[in-house]
């Protein structure tokens, strides 16, 4: 093996199998009834996400590369294919919580089995193989920690749907408490700008290809929209005001009997919040989060704003440069967005604390072109009525966010750490 190609092999081992127990770490404070529910369709079980996540690397690397590989269950494929139509037949989304076998036990002996072939399989790799194995293993790593966001928004749903509201984490000491700084507009001057993925290193296909887009000159919010703000549409009667929403959102209003974000609860005439630490008063100076696009934009509406397009927003990036280290990332360990305090960034919040909805439908880029067999089912069909997110939230690894990721969601979506950044 050349030593170059070993040496990205060896780096790419590592941070496999450091991903793999980063997951099993998120799930490390849950109880054995934990990992099997789901209570809502979006929701998958904990116990899924673990299985799901394994068979990735079993289907697209193991099954592939691994002379004689057998797997592990021959009913599992059935169990954790997610949505491969290639791949063939699957338990329905909605079913995932129906299963109580496999155990958790049993799932975690099937990531040992995946994981120990894997490390068996550098001793029969293939020179010719290499870079395929390579291609294959970082979108399994990158898979994976799109899961671990889920993993973490998942769970707080389903503890959140126990009356008992039990706290995932422990209590974090509160900070120094500083003034969040004034809601202010900065200048981005238009013309032609670069947007996507373009250099080295990992994208997914949706990133791609870089090209050009033209943009007339805006102005973006230098951070995140508060819990307090938030508060003063609510008591404006920003939920009783249909001139504010769009139809949809309006219906969705009536059907559903929004009041507040999601995990909201007015308790002896106080808002109270849950969290992943439990039940707390609502934080004026925390960034507003678990809210719709239908939410975001009637706030905008009534703000006298607007959202960002999804070129703004990465024109945006690209105008003030945020460092990632001053993101609030899952490695954090707060799982929850910060106020704003020590960030000295002129556009704050870019990256990290909420995903920030922009007004733009999720769409490929021109000369789009979808990945080769099954992973071509990842992205790319999956680009209709649905709306585009950027940034990054508290609940995602730090070292798997960049400025040109495109996350995805209906409009109607609250479980995610969704959140508002205003534009004129």
């Amino acid at each position: 093996m050349p030593q170059t190609e070993e040496k990205i092999l060896l780096v790419d081992i590592e941070k496999y199998f450091e991903t793999r127990r980063q997951t099993v770490k998120i799930c490390a404070p849950l109880h054995t009834e934990d990992y099997v529910l789901q209570p809502m369709a979006d929701v998958s079980p904990p116990k899924w996400h673990l299985g799901h996540t394994t068979w990735f690397f079993e289907t697209f690397i193991l099954k592939r590369f691994m002379p004689g590989y057998q797997p592990y269950h021959p009913q599992y494929s059935f169990i954790f294919n997610s949505y491969y139509e290639s791949i063939g037949e699957r338990v329905l989304r909605v079913n995932r919580g129906n299963l109580s076998r496999p155990t958790v036990e049993d799932v975690m002996a099937y990531r040992d089995y995946v994981d120990h072939n894997m490390s068996n399989l550098l001793n029969v790799l293939q020179d010719k193989d290499m870079s395929a194995f390579e291609k294959f293993l970082v979108i399994g790593i990158n898979h994976e920690q799109q899961h671990q966001e889920l993993l973490v928004t998942d769970i707080k749903y389903i503890l959140y749907n126990n009356p008992l509201m039990p706290s995932y984490l422990p209590e974090r000491e509160n900070a120094e408490r500083r003034q969040v700084k004034d809601l202010e507009f900065l200048s981005v001057p238009g013309g032609m700008h670069r947007q996507g993925f373009e250099g080295k290193g990992f994208a997914w296909d949706n990133e791609k290809p870089v090209h050009d887009i033209y943009s007339d000159d805006f102005k973006i919010a230098n951070r995140l929209i508060t819990n307090g703000e938030y508060l003063e549409f609510m008591n404006d009667g920003g939920y009783s005001k249909f001139n504010l929403w769009l139809g949809e959102g309006w219906d969705k209003v009536k059907a559903e009997t929004w009041q507040a974000p999601l995990y909201w609860h007015q308790i002896d005439g106080e808002w109270m919040n849950y969290t992943l630490s439990g039940l707390k008063e609502v934080d004026p100076d925390e960034p507003v989060t678990h809210i719709s696009f239908y939410e975001a934009d009637a706030f905008s509406s009534w703000a006298g704003s607007r959202l960002l397009t999804e070129p703004e927003w990465e024109t945006s990036a690209n105008y003030f440069k945020p460092n990632i280290k001053n993101g609030n990332f899952v490695e954090s360990e707060i799982l929850h967005p910060a106020s704003l305090n020590n960030n000295s960034e002129l556009c704050a919040q870019l990256l990290g604390d909420t995903w920030e909805w922009t007004y733009s439908g999720y769409f490929p880029y021109p000369g789009y072109k979808r990945e080769e067999g099954a992973l071509g089912e990842y992205n790319g069909k999956f680009m209709i009525n649905q709306m585009i997110l950027r940034g990054g939230s508290c609940a995602t690894p730090e070292n798997h966010i960049r400025t040109t990721y495109r996350n995805f969601f209906h409009a109607d979506k609250r479980w995610q750490f969704t959140g508002i950044r205003l534009a004129k």
